[in-house]
Formats: C-alpha cells, structure tokens, sequence
C-alpha cells in the first residue's frame, strides 16, 4: 500500500478518535432525559449533501488508491493484482489467507489489503460457537501447532424440549445434524484474531477502524470498488471544521464478506438483481452472555441444546449452552436465538432470553456465577432456498452475507471460510489468465458460483434444506421434530423442497390482534435489565455523529410502527436504540439513541414497514467484544 494511503487512512483514523459516552447504560439514560430532536434523520443517504447549502462550498474530492493487473513476461510470470475486502473476520481472512498462499505456490506477486469497520480484527465478532475444523483443516492444516485456539474438544451432547417446568431428553443420534462430536467450542472472537495474526505473517495489510460505507461503480455498472466513510459530521448533518473525506478503493475484483444483512450487500441484492432466482431470506435474532460459573457445575465439552419454553409451539427458537475451559476459566457461552418471522408485536427476544434462564433446568448452572459479557447479532436462517446468485460484474459475496450457515447444526463458520476460500480461488484464476488491462470495467468471477455448487457446501445445505421451513406446518414446533426424524431416514435425500414464506418483517400481525406479554422482572442475580447488559458490550459510537440508523420517511414511527403495532421497534432490538418519548406538545415521538448500537442489524430487517436503512457510522465504532 502507497505511503500517501497510509498517510490518509491513518489520519481519518486519528479524526474518528472522539469524545463519547462512557457506557451505553449513561448513555440512554442521558438521551432519555433530553427532547428528542424534530428531525430524527439526518444522513446524508437520506438528505443528500448536494442539496443542502451547509455544504455547497466543502471540497468533496477524495483521494483514490489505483488498483491495476499488470502480467510481467521474461523469466517466470509475476503477476501483480490488488484485491480490496470488505470483511466480517472470518471469511474475509480465510479468503486473504488463501489468496496469499497461492501466490507462494505459483511464485506470484500479490498484494492484498482488508478493511474492517471493528475497532480491531475480532472486535464485532459475535457467534455461538461450536465450530467444525473441517474448512480451518484445509486452510492451515498445522493450526494445532500454531496455537489455534480451539481446546475445548465436544465431550457430550445434549438436547431437550422444555416446558414451563420440565425438560424432556431427546435422543442425539450419530447421522443427525446437531450431533457434535468431533467439533470444538471455542471464543470466536479470539479465533478471529488468531485468524488476523497468521493473515498478517502471510502478508495480508490490515487496516480496523476502517469502515467502507459506499460501493463504486464503472460507468459500465461493474463495481469499481469501495469508498471509506467520511469522518467530521455533526449530528445535525452538517461539516465540522475536522470534517474529512473518505478514501476510495479500486480493484479489479472485490469481495463482500460483511456478514448477514451486510449494508453494501443488500445493495448489491438490488443493484444486480441477485435474489430473482432464490426465496426471500429469513432470519434470526441469536443473543449471547458468557457467565464464569462454579467449577462443580461445569463440565468442558459439554453442549445443551433447547427447543421449546418460552417460545410457544408456533414460533421458531431454541438455546445453547456450550462449556467451555479458556485459560483455566470454567465458562459457560449461553444463548438463545429468536427467529424473527415471528408474529406477536409484544414478543421482546432480549425478555425471553432472560426468561428461558429461570427454567429450573437451567438457572442452576448460573448461580453463584458471574456473567462477564453480552452481546447480540443477527443471523441468516434461509439456508439452501435463500442463497442468491454469488458473483456479479465486479465482485462476489462470500461468507454469512450471502447466507451458508447450516440452521439445524447452528453453524455457519466452517462454510463461510469454505466460501471465501472458493472465492479466492476463483478470483486469482481469473485474473492470472485476464489480460485485460482496462481499468473502466470490473472482472465477473462467474466461475465461483459453480465452483460452490460442486463443494461440500452445497451438498451440506441441500442436505438439510427442509429443516427449517418444516415448522410452518400447522405443527409448529412438532413439526419440526417430525421432520428431524424423517431427515434421519432419508439422510436429506427426500424427494421434495419446502418453502419458506413471507420475508419476516411481513409476518408482524398488529397489535390488536396479538395478545401482550408479561415478562418478570430481572432479579440481577440470573436475569438483568436490557441496558446494563448492553453496557458490558463495550459499545461507543461519537455522541456528535448523524444517526446511522436511517428512517426513510421519520413520519412512519409514530403514523404506522405506533398505532399499528405498538411500536415494536421498542422490543426487537437487543439494544435500548428505540424509544418512544414525549415531545413538547406531549406526543409520542420516536427517538434513537444510536450510541447503543451494537450492529446487530435486527432493526433494518424487522421493521414491518421496512422504513429503518442501518448505514455504517464511523470506523472503529460499535461494539468491542472480548472474545464473543
């Protein structure tokens, strides 16, 4: 990378380094306190600059960074070629790594550069997890001696279904997806930076606190490459005197690996048109904590899945509970996933979450306990049905952002990095042949969705293909189970596809028609309020910043989300950003307090009128996990 784009992107950096609130609880409450201002929108994806006199004599130009493919002939061939990520960890460093692997293996020339909105590699990094080392075994097969860190090997497995008061085993037999013997259970936040120091010994430049919040585009309509957020913005949209124009990034080829319901993807969704020939994605709200438990209650290895209790028989979700030993420290990672097709307004997944730990089955293991983090994100439960056309003039999706996770296994890590590694792959193919030195069009790595389509990934998503739209049916959750046994018997080779359905945010009744719910109140020994856990999350975002969550229309809140719906924005998000307060007249006016995000992009899908656009703020902002 040039010393100029060092320069540039090092002193944006420095310029999002700005005072912020201290925790999310302060945070909230603060915001709570003031009146909420007239207008709730104020980004410029909304209200564009160019209309706005505040702005008529800043100088917009940015600086762009060249990315070319130049074939070098006399002795061996070196290839040089830039390609830009833009990365939820994982994939995005599995892909680098490869790519520079490659390059060794056919002594090329190449250089790779990842951006990442995080603070640090690993940073909004959230999942269960129990991951399967078969896609890890093929990137780096010697990762054991280079201290991976996955040591908790799965000792046992086991899954009930709850009622109120009881749990009933059922059996986890060998040739079902949620047996887990032979995976490990592991932070994946430290895999990830794990994963960030070997992409750094290959050579791979890492640039966090980075955020790429626009794509760009040749005059053709491939895509040209990314553009890094602009830094300097006061809340009411207009330049600070610190305002800074973000960097433009070129390349031949890009790769997408943002993560479910990725900002840039879903654009790409509709620029290209990908999802024409796939059904509408659905998905899920997975809500995590991590509890340091009493050494007589723990058991390493040891994996507790739930269905069942609180959810009632007709909405889809389930927990985990995975013990796990890191560094001497008994943990427990404890979590519960909602989907959100689900169709009460009043359903609150951050309040059934706290809910499901009082089952006299489970609140045992946290007493006496002591919980040292929370976090949430959402995730794509679509799986083989949802999955779009991958490559497009330009570039390709890779990862969770197009949607590879295994529902019934509730995993999707081994299949995002497999993905991203295909990806690799067919990248550096197509540009070691192209000889095409025009800068004015992007490259169509076209190869790569077929090249799926003939990897174990494909074959493992098809295989369980039914598993999650067979609790439609009138049976709900019973269904479910049937069709868990059935899959047993076909082994995924049954001769029918279901469906899936409505998008989620379609399936939301009104409130009329749905029933409130009562939920306990938090005894702050188990159970806790919403906004001290947010505050373990370790969120900070500049208090002096636009709202990057984006209404399109600010009237719709308190016209249709309130009447309609009693305002169910207040209780999806797994974060306190929603809230309905009093305005002067004495109205209820909806406010955002955006400094509590923590990128869980719950809100830009759910919302029934799909009014909310979750847009990047600046780099470095967000949550800062440890190890989630």
């Amino acid at each position: 990378m040039s010393s100029t784009l060092r320069l540039c992107l090092h002193s944006s950096i420095v310029k999002r380094i700005t005072p912020s609130f201290a925790s999310s609880r302060w945070n909230s409450t603060k915001a709570s306190s003031e009146v909420a201002p007239k207008k709730i929108t104020t980004h410029y994806t909304i209200y564009p600059r160019d209309k706005d006199e505040r702005w008529k004599d800043v100088n917009m130009e940015r600086y762009a960074e060249e990315y070319d493919v130049a074939i070098v002939g006399g002795g061996p061939d070196i290839l040089f070629f830039k390609c830009i990520y833009i990365y939820t960890a994982v994939p995005g460093l599995s892909a680098a790594i490869r790519l520079r692997q490659l390059a060794k293996e056919q002594n090329k020339e190449i250089r790779v550069c990842l951006v990442e909105k995080g603070s640090t590699i690993g940073a909004h990094t959230l999942s269960g997890a129990c991951i399967e080392s078969r896609a890890l075994d093929e990137l780096i097969p010697d990762w054991k001696e280079k201290g991976a860190p996955l040591d908790t090997s799965v000792t046992k497995d086991r899954f009930y279904y709850l009622t109120k008061t009881s749990a009933i085993p059922i059996p986890v037999i060998k040739g079902l997806p949620m047996y887990n013997h032979g995976n490990y259970l592991v932070r994946l936040g430290k895999v990830t930076a794990w994963l960030g120091e070997q992409a750094e010994a290959a050579g791979v430049e890492m640039y966090p606190a980075t955020a790429a919040s626009e794509i760009l585009y040749h005059e053709d309509g491939s895509v040209k490459g990314v553009a890094t957020n602009d830094v300097g913005i006061a809340k009411d949209g207009s330049p600070k005197d610190s305002f800074a124009r973000g960097m433009e990034l070129h390349a031949k080829c890009t790769i997408f690996a943002e993560g479910c319901h990725g900002h840039l993807a879903k654009q790409l969704f509709k620029k290209f048109d990908l999802r024409k020939n796939c059904a509408p994605q659905t998905y899920g709200i997975g809500l995590k904590e991590i509890w340091e438990v009493d050494k007589s209650k723990h058991e390493p290895g040891l994996i507790i899945h739930t269905a069942g209790w609180p959810m009632d028989t007709h909405t889809y979700g389930g927990s985990f509970m995975y013990h796990i030993l890191d560094n001497g420290q008994p943990l427990v990672q404890v979590g519960y996933v909602v989907a959100l097709d689900y169709e009460n307004p009043y359903l609150n997944p951050y309040q059934e979450f706290q809910r499901f730990k009082n089952h006299p089955k489970i609140r045992p293991v946290f007493e006496n306990g002591k919980r040292i983090a929370y976090g949430a994100r959402a995730l794509n439960e679509g799986g083989y049905q949802a999955i779009p056309q991958l490559s497009f003039p330009g570039g390709c999706l890779v990862g969770c952002s197009p949607g590879f996770l295994n529902v019934p296994k509730i995993k999707g890590t081994h299949t995002a990095m497999k993905s991203a590694m295909i990806a690799a792959e067919t990248v550096f193919d197509l540009l070691k042949k192209s000889t095409d030195d025009n800068k004015s069009k992007g490259l169509e790595p076209s190869d790569y969705d077929n090249r799926i389509k003939n990897s174990w990934i494909w074959k493992e998503l098809y295989s369980v293909r039914n598993f999650r739209p067979a609790f439609h049916t009138s049976l709900g959750v019973f269904g479910g189970i049937i069709y868990s046994a059935l899959h047993f018997v076909f082994r995924g080779k049954e001769p029918f596809t279901l469906s899936h359905g409505k998008p989620d945010h379609a399936c939301l009744k009104e409130a009329k028609d749905c029933k409130p719910i009562e939920y306990p109140k938090p005894d702050n020994v188990v159970t806790f309020d919403l906004l001290s856990s947010v505050s373990l999350t370790n969120t900070n975002h500049d208090s002096d910043e636009p709202p990057h969550l984006t209404l399109k229309d600010d009237s719709i809140p308190t016209k249709v989300n309130l009447p309609v719906y009693d305002g169910p924005e207040q209780r999806y998000c797994p974060a306190g950003v929603y809230e309905y307060v009093e305005n002067d007249s004495g109205d209820r006016q909806l406010q955002i307090n955006a400094q509590n995000c923590i990128h869980c992009k719950t809100c830009d899908i759910k919302d029934p009128k799909q009014n909310i656009n979750w847009v990047t703020p600046q780099g470095g902002e967000g949550p800062a996990y440890n190890g989630m």
